[in-house]
């Protein structure tokens, strides 16, 4: 992208200078063992005439991780007159690059560079440390329902038939595995659903369509553990790099523009956010060597790996949910189940998000160390 300027960015909650990608944040990234060093690039080319419009491309996680580190993220827009700057949800559970162009701008394109670092999480159920609990109002929020994750009525009437074969004092992570198995066992991928699917909850288990992608079936779990007092979370992102496990279906690197993927996590007294991704094992089945069954071994390692572990050749945006975006003149009519796909709206109104080609987006990923 030719480019005439560098945005001035500044957040709306504290303004920070953004550092750029430079070889020294780069060697720090990389000093670390066990962390990758990924260089993901989002670029926006809005397909629309001269005027207003506007772009939403989200970014990653607010809070660093034990598991994933944002070193750098960086601005560009082709036109001097637009303004990004970066927002932050109310809950600050999600921020995204806010971008708009006046009426007199010719050329409606942002690119975003994201530097972030990433390593594998790899959870043993052993020596829990008294001293990971969640507070009473982490543990409130973390349970709350939202308008596709109810926890109440067939929400939670099902997540009781999950473990109701489990002893009065199972433990959290005996209560998360046996809906983990539930959601494996009777969901499916859905090759047809558009994008990564909505995630409703409710209006699945009504009507018996356990369907999906990875926002739908990763959803599932999250709402049958919050309904029972478990605290849970999707966890949206996208992938970055072929996986080393030997999953093709598990991976993409260098043109990732459709390579979103949710996963979900549960917090377990004792032993912090545990990793869970049943999505991805209904992927496996379906898309792996052209199909497997559901006890070959290779879905049986990848069913077992999935409770606890990651595989970070993904990187994290956010734990997000019911979105309105800022500025948008669709207001709380236009609001987002979630932010993982680079939203945009001109005088016609919203863009299609799951159709990058019309859109137009792209995004890439190379790892750089």
């Amino acid at each position: 992208m030719t480019t005439t300027r560098r945005s001035a960015i500044k957040t709306l909650v504290g303004a920070f200078a953004l550092p750029t990608l430079s070889p020294i944040a780069t060697a720090f990234a990389q000093s670390a063992a066990d962390w990758t060093t990924y260089e993901i690039i989002t670029e926006v080319s809005l397909e629309t005439g001269n005027g207003i419009a506007e772009a939403w491309i989200p970014l990653p996680l607010v809070a660093d991780t034990n598991y994933f580190k944002t070193i750098a993220i960086n601005s560009e827009s082709a036109d001097p007159k637009a303004v990004s700057k970066i927002y932050e949800t109310p809950d600050k559970q999600a921020r995204m690059m806010w971008t708009q162009w006046d009426k007199s701008a010719s050329n409606h394109t942002v690119q975003v560079s994201m530097l972030v670092s990433t390593r594998n999480r790899n959870l043993a159920f052993s020596s829990p440390s008294p001293a990971l609990k969640l507070s009473k109002e982490e543990q409130k929020f973390w349970t709350r329902g939202t308008k596709y994750l109810p926890t109440d009525g067939i929400v939670k009437a099902k997540a009781q038939e999950c473990i109701a074969s489990l002893p009065a004092n199972a433990t959290d992570i005996e209560k998360a595995k046996a809906i983990y198995n539930w959601v494996v066992d009777n969901t499916h991928r859905n090759p047809k659903t558009r994008g990564c699917g909505q995630g409703d909850v409710k209006l699945m288990l009504e009507t018996n369509n356990l369907g999906g992608k990875c926002a739908d079936i990763n959803a599932v779990f999250v709402a049958l553990s919050r309904s029972i007092g478990l605290a849970a979370r999707d966890v949206y992102g996208i992938r970055i790099a072929d996986s080393a496990r030997g999953y093709k279906s598990l991976g993409k690197a260098g043109d990732i523009t459709k390579a979103q993927h949710c996963r979900a996590e549960f917090y377990a007294s004792g032993y912090g956010w545990v990793p869970v991704d049943p999505a991805d094992v209904r992927k496996v089945i379906l898309e792996e060597a052209g199909g497997l069954a559901v006890n070959d071994p290779k879905v049986l390692a990848i069913r077992d790996y999935l409770f606890g572990n990651w595989e970070m050749n993904w990187m994290a945006y956010n734990y997000d949910h019911d979105i309105t975006l800022p500025g948008s003149k669709l207001g709380k009519n236009g609001e987002i189940p979630f932010l993982m796909y680079p939203q945009a709206e001109n005088k016609e109104g919203r863009l299609d998000s799951l159709d990058p080609d019309n859109f137009k987006y792209k995004i890439t990923s190379r790892r750089i160390g």
